[in-house]
């Protein structure tokens, strides 16, 4: 995992007219977590998407290091990974050939073994061939979340992640998520639920 640290300057958003949050900033260092918070329509989905460079704020800037995310070479998507509300996923292809080919795009070589172990840890086992239209929504949030893991990102930003997820994968997620601290990664993570994490994690709250 790559040794920047990830960084939001004095960010602000807006809604239309309405304010959702200025002067925001925060530092978050390799290995750890942050957890954002906040009511409905305080502007959560807004921020993750200034993180992951899908949005440009009012104001200030997000950081890579010393670089403004937006400036990264070869884009946002060599060191982060980002999962919002849709899964994006292509429905007629199956959930194995989601995650092996977005695997492909961004660069890597994932392996039809370590793909289908994955699928299995998340309750997929004996969907892997079915095209992605025959599932449930839990079913594509899991293999969205699947791909995901899959890729070798420094940064996760993941909004909402437990959403439709039984309490079983929850877990699985909860031990990838510990892994990828371990590891030195970064998270991003907008829950509901308060996040019982085994790391060094943080907490913004806005509203």
């Amino acid at each position: 995992m790559a040794d920047r640290e990830f960084r939001a300057v004095d960010l602000a958003a807006e809604r239309g007219e309405r304010l959702l949050f200025e002067d925001l900033q925060f530092t978050l260092s390799p290995g750890q977590l942050l957890q954002i918070s906040g009511r409905n329509g305080c502007g959560k989905t807004s921020l993750l998407r200034i993180l992951s460079g899908l949005s440009r704020p009012t104001a200030g800037e997000v950081y890579w290091g010393d670089e403004p995310i937006r400036s990264v070479d070869g884009g946002t998507g060599s060191c982060l990974g980002y999962l919002g509300h849709q899964n994006a996923l292509k429905e007629d292809m199956t959930a194995e050939e989601n995650i092996l080919i977005a695997g492909r795009l961004g660069g890597g070589r994932p392996e039809r073994e370590t793909v289908l172990a994955m699928l299995e840890s998340l309750g997929l086992a004996g969907y892997e061939d079915l095209p992605v239209r025959f599932l449930s929504q839990g079913q594509k949030r899991r293999v969205a979340l699947a791909r995901l893991l899959l890729q070798p990102r420094a940064l996760l930003i993941l909004d909402e992640p437990y959403a439709a997820l039984d309490v079983q994968v929850i877990q699985v997620l909860r031990g990838a998520i510990e892994a990828h601290l371990a590891r030195r990664g970064m998270i991003v993570i907008t829950t509901h639920q308060a996040v019982d994490i085994d790391g060094d994690c943080r907490n913004l709250h806005l509203g």
